[in-house]
């Protein structure tokens, strides 16, 4: 029964979410845009729909489904909880968020992993659509630590499945072109990434790049150490995508993103290369 819900539910939040945001940032933007909307939506939004269709190829029943597949088998790190639990739920949801948060570091530390995920970054603009452009092998990959991560948790298909509609509805809420008043953006970030948060990581600058790298919950990048609160160049005047790539034929169409990863050198902007 919850494996047929599931793409009910996804699609129906995902559809939801993408229009609210996309009413709110039409009608409060943060910042203007530099690009036309509609070539950057249409490629961004081919991406999705790329992806979508790769991933049910390659895992039919996607992440909610394996964890169903894998409830009461083997050896678990929630010990002595019961699966069920909301107690269970609530520490599998925290954890798959931290999985994110770490392998997001990963995939900017190692060059080879940055040459797929500079496609996120290289959006000339940022907006809802902005979080849902991933380069297709980078998608495979993702799926690929989920699946381990779960397997490890031994995470109900539950708290799978609020863990996928969060990250998102969420995602799609801080890549939003978004003007949120300053107070409110100071007492959400307590919570979740706001856009304003978010929207640093995708600076030009390589030191903000590698920054602010949580997608859902906040608390990681202070634990860490990689929070930055405000960009120096401020909100509006900081600069979209990344340095070494502006040109929009090969950043925001979507057979230039497919070839992105085997373009030019990495540059400064995988971690590593900074020591």
């Amino acid at each position: 029964m919850l494996l047929e819900q599931e793409k009910v539910i996804r699609l129906g939040f995902f559809f939801g979410v993408f229009l609210l945001v996309a009413v709110a940032e039409h009608l409060f933007p943060r910042r203007p845009l530099t690009m036309p909307k509609r070539s950057r939506w249409g490629a961004n939004l081919g991406m999705v729909l790329l992806n979508t269709l790769l991933l049910r190829i390659l895992f039919p029943t996607a992440a909610v489904g394996f964890a169903l597949s894998r409830e009461g088998q083997g050896w678990s790190l929630l010990g002595p909880f019961d699966p069920s639990s909301w107690v269970s739920i609530v520490i599998c949801v925290v954890l798959l968020d931290f999985a994110i948060y770490l392998q997001h570091v990963m995939f900017h530390a190692v060059p080879s992993l940055w040459r797929l995920h500079r496609v996120h970054h290289a959006d000339l603009d940022y907006d809802v659509t902005t979080g849902a452009r991933f380069h297709p092998i980078e998608i495979v990959l993702s799926m690929g630590i989920k699946l381990s991560v779960i397997t490890l948790l031994g995470a109900p298909a539950v708290a799978v499945l609020i863990f996928e509609v969060l990250l998102n509805g969420v995602a799609m809420f801080n890549h939003g072109n978004l003007s949120l008043p300053e107070r409110a953006d100071r007492i959400l970030r307590l919570f979740v990434v706001t856009p304003d948060m978010h929207r640093i990581h995708h600076c030009v600058r390589p030191a903000l790049t590698n920054a602010n790298f949580g997608f859902n919950l906040p608390w990681w990048d202070r634990l860490m150490g990689t929070y930055v609160a405000h960009p120096p160049d401020g909100q509006v005047e900081m600069e979209i995508g990344l340095n070494t790539m502006r040109d929009p034929q090969e950043v925001n169409t979507i057979q230039g993103m497919l070839k992105l990863p085997l373009k030019r050198h990495v540059g400064a902007y995988p971690i590593n290369h900074r020591w």
